[in-house]
């Protein structure tokens, strides 16, 4: 059994066997699909820094800080690839995965299934990927180069349905897993106590350097598997007051009003509550438009826009340069969300609101050509335009705050999916209104380190 990192270490890294850790570092560019590799699968770099940029107030138009936690530097590009390898460690500790004789099946639309090709080729497994045909040709390209098969599904984002058919499908193969991001819970632990942790840490960092008061305002994070919003139920645990606010695109309001429809806002917005969503503990659901996300990243793509960021705004040229690689679609969508938080919530000078950037431009060079083919090259004065009318701008609507009606109205959403199609009991679903469900989940973090130590302790070896 090849595996990888403890949840202990993939949040402090220094824990790391030094012999390990190094020989990781040196294959990270050099022999990226070594599988020395998995100890790379962390929020922080070489010296223990986290990966994160602190966003200008030239840009965001707001006085509270809005920190940005970016995914690119993760094996695959995305911090997508933790959630793939803490479910797939977790099903091969507890005896459900042989990489032997099983084949992994990944649903996914798109930086899930890019982690699931890369992590199971890593651990010796084959592996398809299941996903919508209607998805960046980058992400198609990405999964071939690792390895694995692709199933195209029908539809773009917002056709899960489509994937869990043909999930059911491939199921009767007895040889075949299926390793759901959208129910098993190794995706909610893997953020709940690696990034939130990291989070929580970063704070205190932060705040050493004169950024914020050490405590997170709010944590804003776009729903797809709704794997990375569990960090928010480690913040809150530490302060009470704490936000947690997911965001949907406008053109598929599932949350916020029952709705359905395709978007562009790749990552998100899947059409129904997944399993893992601890939609009882969230403070508010915000509606984001697919088309001013990709306005948004249109003026970190171009030239001309990075160049009215310098010129115009008297942004840092080094830091416009460095923003200009790491965000995607969804990222964008997750800044205007932390935006339209702080307008939402009143959070000014001194609070410190944390969203992630999930993957980077380099997933999305084909949309970009395809914005320029439909609403033209940015001049200098249409980047200008996408600042202030689109990230100055953000509004206040499309807000429903989490009352108590509505955090239990989106529990019951989660029936249709989860009862009626997916196999779930009805005790199953009512068990999750007790937060001892979650935090029994959050306490096996400590049950999958010690397994995974003693196998270490085992094999007498580290790797």
């Amino acid at each position: 059994m090849i595996t990888g990192p403890l949840f202990e270490e993939m949040l402090h890294p220094q824990k790391i066997a030094p012999h390990i850790r190094q020989k990781a570092l040196a294959a990270k560019y050099a022999n990226p699909l070594d599988p020395i590799n998995l100890f790379n699968i962390t929020w922080r770099d070489e010296h223990n820094d986290v990966y994160h940029v602190v966003l200008p107030k030239e840009l965001t138009g707001i006085d509270a800080e809005i920190v940005v936690l970016y995914g690119k530097e993760f094996p695959s590009g995305s911090h997508k690839v933790g959630a793939a390898y803490s479910v797939l460690l977790e099903k091969e500790l507890f005896g459900e995965v042989d990489p032997a004789t099983h084949t992994l099946v990944w649903p996914s639309t798109g930086n899930y299934g890019i982690g699931g090709a890369w992590v199971g080729g890593r651990m010796g497994c084959k592996s398809i990927v299941v996903l919508p045909e209607g998805m960046s040709r980058e992400r198609f390209e990405r999964i071939e180069s690792y390895g694995a098969t692709v199933n195209k599904t029908v539809g773009s984002e917002s056709n899960v349905k489509e994937i869990y058919d043909e999930t059911h499908r491939l199921r009767r193969d007895p040889n075949v897993r299926i390793l759901n991001q959208f129910e098993v819970m190794g995706n909610y632990r893997f953020h709940y106590h690696v990034t939130g942790n990291t989070i929580l840490e970063l704070a205190a960092e932060l705040q050493q350097k004169g950024i914020g008061r050490g405590k997170v305002s709010a944590f804003v994070s776009a729903m797809g598997s709704a794997g990375t919003i569990a960090a928010g139920d480690r913040l809150k645990q530490v302060w009470s007051d704490h936000k947690i606010v997911g965001l949907e695109p406008i053109q598929c309001p599932t949350l916020f009003n029952n709705g359905y429809g395709s978007h562009d806002i790749q990552g998100i917005g899947d059409k129904h509550v997944t399993w893992i969503h601890n939609v009882l503990n969230m403070d508010a659901i915000m509606c984001i438009d697919d088309i001013e996300s990709k306005k948004g990243l249109q003026l970190f793509a171009e030239e001309t826009g990075r160049a009215t960021l310098v010129k115009r705004y008297g942004i840092d040229a080094a830091l416009v340069e460095k923003l200009g690689s790491l965000f995607g679609i969804s990222s964008i969508c997750n800044i205007l969300g932390a935006i339209k938080t702080a307008k939402t919530f009143g959070y000014g000078k001194g609070d410190l609101i944390v969203t992630i950037a999930t993957d980077a431009l380099d997933r999305y060079h084909s949309v970009m050509a395809d914005m320029a083919a439909t609403y033209g090259k940015l001049d200098e004065a249409a980047a200008v335009g996408r600042v202030e009318g689109i990230y100055h701008a953000m509004r206040t609507d499309w807000v429903q705050l989490g009352t108590p009606e509505a955090r239990q109205r989106w529990h019951n959403l989660k029936y249709y999916t989860w009862v009626e199609q997916q196999g779930k009991t009805v005790q199953e679903l009512d068990a999750q209104r007790d937060p001892a469900w979650w935090e029994s989940h959050q306490a096996m973090v400590q049950e999958i380190d010690a397994r995974l130590t003693a196998l270490r302790v085992q094999e007498g070896s580290f790797a």
